[in-house]
């Protein structure tokens, strides 16, 4: 058995940052909690807002854009981004490929402008030996249309029982117990859960049956609360106003619909958490578990989207069952989510909750959009023990952490090795963090964060006593904001970002394009 350290990276896809137990949340995820409270919490670790820059990031410790992929994966060359990842920055894979790794991507890539002919930007190109999962952004759970092994397009699966989840989480651990244990490994774990639509197993929604029925408003409010007892929020710590374009629970008059929509959610989330149990009981029962790296994140905030026109575009290959019954795309009370004929979402009051305490979702660079929960256990790499690491740190950090535990050359990337601090270090000093997505843009030094939506003023927050951004002080620090604002300029300039609109414009998803402007 090898002494070098696996490496186990799970990557969860439009999960909220209080959403899993040990984050304050109500859902049932014993595994991500005993992993969390054995080992080591971030309070303050960002991502990038967005699905495919997240992991364009993650993968290359590069800031999104210098990728090739600031938005999605649509090609909007020649006046906009590529939509495809760069072969200018090795990925993740290649690094632990050259040092005699093994290397699995199980799950979602979503890098690839093409996901038709087997190409260069290919998973299997990029460094991972084996694949097995989708090439896109979106597929049905239980008969996904776009489902490949390495680089065989596979049939959609039509047998009942299976489940994207849980086919993904199985073949990573098939993997894992089928290579040789001389061979340390590199496997990233890429979930689609709980991103839409909303299908999941009668039995697991029933694990929430009643739990919903609360409401968003005390819901949120007791996420606080654990929040707070958990140790990842201060006592100053606030909760947002709820979404204003959202009832309050008590106006709400369909609220067993309601509640449904959650418990299809929460019942994604615990299937995830019940198959990366299943990876490390495999990894337990060979002995791996100690010297394994396993962390855990979310892609974005918990995402508001009502799929419609982009629900269409998605299944549009999987317009009826095989069984001949139609696909109901309508998200309204007549269509109980989570059935396999259904494509929904759970909507902005509960993506609301997901994010608890903060405000805003996916695609917004305030912390309801970018702020992760980020989960980190090694027992055999000296880690500092159910603490709770308050140093900001985001995607371009990974990269230099895991080269760093696993005692390979240092990247050329941006980020620093979050490995000292989470060993309970001082670590390196804090570094200035940058975001940009479709014009939302966010600059974070210290505790200050300088913020805006799309072609907005720019807002400044104190984190260290707002962290929920709710009092704006840009107008009593005019010389901060102007001396953040530029520092971010002089950031944007330097790796590519193209600036919004006159580049990109927001997606149509009739036809799945950015409508450039005139």
């Amino acid at each position: 058995m090898t002494d070098r350290p696996n490496v186990l990276l799970v990557l969860a896809d439009d999960l909220g940052y209080s959403d899993i137990g040990c984050y304050g949340g109500e859902i049932e995820t014993p595994n991500l909690d005993r992993l969390g409270r054995a080992g080591v919490r971030c309070s303050s670790f960002y991502n990038t807002a967005r699905c495919s820059p997240s992991r364009a990031s993650l993968l290359t410790g590069r800031d999104p854009h210098e990728t090739g992929i600031g938005i999605l994966t649509e090609n909007d060359a020649p006046t906009g981004y590529p939509g495809t990842m760069s072969r200018e920055w090795p990925t993740l894979a290649e690094h632990f490929k050259d040092a005699g790794y093994a290397t699995c991507l199980s799950g979602k890539w979503h890098l690839s402008n093409d996901v038709k002919e087997a190409n260069d930007s290919w998973p299997t190109r990029r460094g991972f030996d084996e694949f097995y999962g989708i090439l896109m952004g979106a597929d049905h759970y239980f008969h996904p249309v776009g489902l490949f092994h390495n680089e065989e397009k596979l049939p959609s699966p039509e047998e009942p029982g299976y489940y994207f989840t849980d086919a993904v989480s199985d073949h990573a651990s098939e993997w894992v117990a089928g290579r040789d244990e001389d061979d340390p490994f590199f496997l990233y774990l890429a979930y689609t859960a709980p991103h839409w639509p909303l299908h999941a197993s009668p039995e697991d929604m029933e694990r929430y049956d009643g739990v919903y029925e609360e409401g968003w408003d005390a819901l949120r409010a007791a996420r606080l609360e654990r929040l707070r007892e958990e140790g990842l929020l201060g006592e100053s710590a606030r909760l947002s106003e709820r979404d204003l374009s959202q009832p309050a629970w008590d106006e709400v008059t369909e609220t067993s619909w309601e509640a449904s929509r959650m418990a299809a959610y929460a019942a994604m989330v615990t299937a995830m958490d019940r198959g990366i149990g299943r990876i490390l009981d495999t990894l337990e029962a060979r002995g791996e578990l100690e010297n394994t790296i396993v962390v855990f994140l979310a892609d974005n905030g918990g995402c508001a989207e009502i799929p419609g026109g982009a629900a269409k575009f998605r299944a549009r290959n999987r317009v009826e069952m095989p069984d001949g019954r139609p696909v109901r795309v309508e998200n309204t009370p007549d269509v109980p989510p989570g059935g396999p004929d259904t494509w929904c979402a759970y909507g902005p009051a509960w993506a609301n909750l997901s994010n608890s305490p903060f405000r805003l979702y996916k695609r917004w660079t305030h912390e309801g959009g970018i702020a992760s929960p980020f989960v980190v256990h090694w027992p055999a790499g000296g880690l500092a023990e159910g603490a709770v690491v308050d140093t900001p740190f985001q995607l371009t950090d990974v990269m230099p952490t895991f080269l760093e535990a696993a005692g390979l050359p240092r990247n050329d990337g941006r980020g620093s090795s979050m490995l000292e601090t989470l060993r309970g270090g001082e670590g390196p000093a804090a570094h200035t963090l940058y975001w940009e997505h479709i014009g939302n843009c966010a600059v974070r030094e210290g505790d200050w964060k300088l913020v805006r939506e799309a072609e907005r003023p720019w807002e400044l927050y104190d984190l260290g006593t707002d962290r929920s951004e709710l009092d704006d002080l840009a107008p009593a620090h005019p010389e901060r904001v102007e001396a953040m604002a530029a520092a971010w300029q002089e950031w944007a300039d330097g790796v590519g970002v193209l600036p919004w609109p006159a580049y990109q414009a927001p997606w149509d998803p009739e036809t799945d394009r950015h409508q450039h402007a005139q």
